[in-house]
């Protein structure tokens, strides 16, 4: 493949519900390129994107691939991005590096759950839409449904520029409302006959060029006054104001394809090229952390954005780029601004699924990968000694709205669990993995069931480490909710030097901002911020030396040591302050340890006098649903002990907000998805901590206590 300059450079993102056809879309985007010389079929598991061994199995999409082709004297690159909203991580790595979205829509469905999310993104980075009204040959297909159904949702900018004369099966012919010709194809696709439109459509025709004018119109000032001047525009002045209009986001142009008989696919990507902004030229690029643009120019120092990577078989690690400024050629020696470690491209390559072409160079605006480099990550930015220490803007996944515990079934293996899920997680960073300190669990999180079976997937398959979900222990802590004392003896004699100290404590419950009142005078305070949350106050109270103050540090830890277990439940203590008021002590057999012992029982004593209460994480829940599905979300929502904050409208979605306890959202996705089709959405945020209800508490103190015995 020759070297484009940036002018001559197309970025585009195939997107969608995950049956609109965009596999296939991208299939006969290189089959029309003649990158390849037969079209495959996801049934056979030969496609361009499909490639990898988990997508032949599954029948679809689960990584984002990159289609770059030749269209006359452009370069295309298409990515194909999964369709499914628990892959939507793909999906926000995929729209920054691309300067439009092409929406592909099922003609026998419209808009669906994976349609909404890709819109959403695509409204926040302001990234260029167009819709290929997909599957027409289909016996249901409705293009005129279904389009009226996309200008309800996003208003006039929707824009026909071609609509099909015979949808439905035996489809074979659009008109295009720009060259005012029919398009009419042979059976199974090819190169289409121009024809004159037929007289009978000639009304429709004039109708709907009209409405292409006026909204085209509106993508430049001059051409709005033109417009009104004349009552029309040339053909030129249409394609000028398209352009402009499809950069500003004013016109949202709708067309007409069949990917799967290879019918409006070689108009598409004519229009594509002509409309859709070079790098250079486009609004929404991704910024310089900071804000400012990139100016996208050759011919300037080089600047790389690592927006994927990808460990394959026979090949190892590729990481694909965009070319943000500059030229970058094989043999090139970066730096990464991350952690200034030097990287070398030991070659450039060109990506057509899992095909790659060794280029030269690549310039400013072109997305292309490289192979085996040593500590790249998704995110960042690779610059020549002139920009060292640029970053491009960070891209903010979402955080996992499903969580479970994993372990290896094999517990020698656990070395290695970590190793792969450390691996995974570096090329999908919409999935994260933690080790509970707390719980001393291993917990994945990711955007939903089918994204953590996905890594289950490959866990067995590529890392070859089995393993096991399993229930993700709630991180409860405990409290007090009234002032208690208590004292503990600790003594201990067996010959030689015993072991003695006494000490006795007076605890409360702390409050943000209460005031240091106790009923004893304080001598010494220490606040400590708990790591898992919280406070504790330690008062030294001790007078007339009834306790030396070299053995206070001893008391504490002690007391600490229990607030890492709480005497509930074993969670953490916080919240508390803890007065040390009186004590004893021995002349010869006091010692650190006793005192140690001594804080610690007395404390675990004072708390459970102390009106002692169990908090649970709450955290705030953002739900979508359209509006006709909201009663049966609400109702299992109260059944989730959640509490209502407010509704809102989102177009014809409401959007709930409430608050919610983690313990009642296990599996909330699966159940949402069911509730609503598929087509409900949500985000959860930690919150705050709250007191359980009694039931609850007593139903936990029921189970720790059941557990504890069959430890023992």
């Amino acid at each position: 493949m020759k070297i484009y300059n940036t002018s001559q450079i197309r970025n585009i993102a195939l997107v969608g519900g995950n049956k609109a056809g965009k596999t296939t879309l991208a299939e006969a985007i290189g089959f029309n390129a003649g990158v390849i010389n037969r079209r495959g079929t996801i049934e056979d598991g030969n496609t361009l994107s499909d490639y990898r061994d988990i997508e032949i199995e599954r029948k679809g999409s689960v990584v984002s691939t990159v289609v770059s082709v030749e269209n006359g004297d452009k370069k295309v690159n298409v990515i194909d991005v999964p369709g499914f909203t628990d892959l939507q991580g793909e999906l926000m790595s995929a729209l920054p590096v691309c300067e439009a979205a092409v929406v592909v829509v099922n003609a026998q469905s419209g808009i669906e759950v994976g349609t909404e999310v890709a819109l959403r993104y695509a409204n926040r980075l302001n990234t260029p839409i167009i819709f290929a009204m997909n599957q027409l040959d289909a016996e249901k297909a409705n293009f005129d449904e279904y389009t009226k159904e996309l200008q309800e949702e996003f208003g006039e900018k929707v824009t026909l520029v071609q609509y099909p004369v015979n949808a439905g099966l035996g489809f074979d012919s659009f008109i295009d409302l720009i060259t005012q010709k029919m398009y009419k194809y042979p059976k199974g696709g090819g190169k289409a006959t121009i024809e004159d439109i037929p007289a009978s459509e000639s009304d429709k025709v004039e109708e709907l060029r009209m409405k292409l004018v006026e909204n085209a119109a509106t993508g430049d000032d001059s051409l709005m006054e033109k417009y009104f001047e004349e009552g029309d525009l040339s053909l030129e002045d249409i394609r000028k104001g398209l352009k402009m209009g499809i950069a500003s986001r004013s016109v949202f142009p709708v067309v007409c394809i069949s990917a799967k008989e290879d019918i409006g696919i070689d108009r598409m990507m004519e229009f594509i090229c002509n409309n859709v902004p070079a790098p250079n030229e486009a609004t929404n690029t991704l910024n310089y952390d900071g804000g400012e643009k990139p100016s996208y120019d050759a011919s300037k120092d080089a600047v790389v954005y690592v927006f994927k990577a990808a460990n394959e078989s026979h090949v190892g690690e590729i990481t694909f780029m965009k070319v943000i400024e500059g030229e970058v050629a094989a043999s090139s020696d970066l730096v990464n601004s991350r952690d200034a470690s030097k990287e070398r491209f030991s070659q450039i390559s060109v990506n057509t699924g899992k095909n790659r072409v060794a280029v030269d160079k690549a310039v400013a605006g072109d997305i292309v990968s490289t192979i085996k480099l040593k500590s790249v990550k998704v995110g960042d930015t690779l610059t020549g000694a002139k920009n060292q220490g640029v970053k491009m803007e960070k891209v903010e996944y979402p955080e996992p709205i499903f969580t479970t515990a994993i372990k290896a079934v094999d517990s020698t293996e656990e070395e290695k669990l970590g190793a792969s899920l450390n691996d995974f997680t570096a090329h999908d960073p919409a999935l994260r993995y933690e080790i509970a300190r707390e719980s001393k669990q291993t917990i994945v999180g990711g955007m939903g069931e089918f994204h953590i079976n996905i890594l289950k997937w490959y866990l067995d398959n590529v890392y070859k480490v089995k393993t096991e979900f399993y229930t993700q222990k709630i991180p409860y802590r405990e409290t007090i909710t009234k002032d208690a004392e208590a004292s503990y003896r600790h003594k201990k004699q067996s010959g030689g030097a015993g072991q003695f100290g006494e000490v006795y404590l007076y605890i409360q419950p702390y409050t943000e901002g209460m005031a240091k009142q106790t009923k004893y005078p304080i001598r010494g305070t220490e606040e400590h911020e708990l790591p898992w949350g919280g406070k504790l106050i330690f008062n030294n109270c001790i007078v007339g030396g009834a306790i030396d103050a070299r053995f206070m540090p001893a008391i504490l830890k002690g007391i600490m040591e229990k607030m890492e277990e709480g005497p509930l439940t074993g969670s953490y203590a916080r919240d508390i302050v803890v007065n040390v008021f009186d004590g004893k002590m021995h002349p010869v057999d006091s010692n650190e340890m006793a005192f140690k012992l001594a804080g610690r029982n007395a404390f675990k004593e004072a708390f459970k006098n102390a009106g002692p209460k169990i908090l649970e994480p709450i955290y705030d829940l953002t739900v979508t649903v359209p509006a006709d599905l909201m009663g049966g979300v609400m109702t299992d929502l109260q059944g989730r002990r959640a509490i209502v904050m407010g509704m809102d409208s989102e177009g014809k979605h409401q959007v709930i907000k409430a608050k919610a306890p983690l313990a009642e959202m296990n599996r909330y996705s699966t159940a949402l998805s069911s509730l609503t089709s598929g087509r409900g959405m949500f985000t959860m945020k930690y919150a705050e901590y709250q007191a359980v209800p009694t039931d609850v508490q007593n139903d936990l103190l029921k189970a720790y206590e059941e557990e504890s015995k069959e430890e023992d």
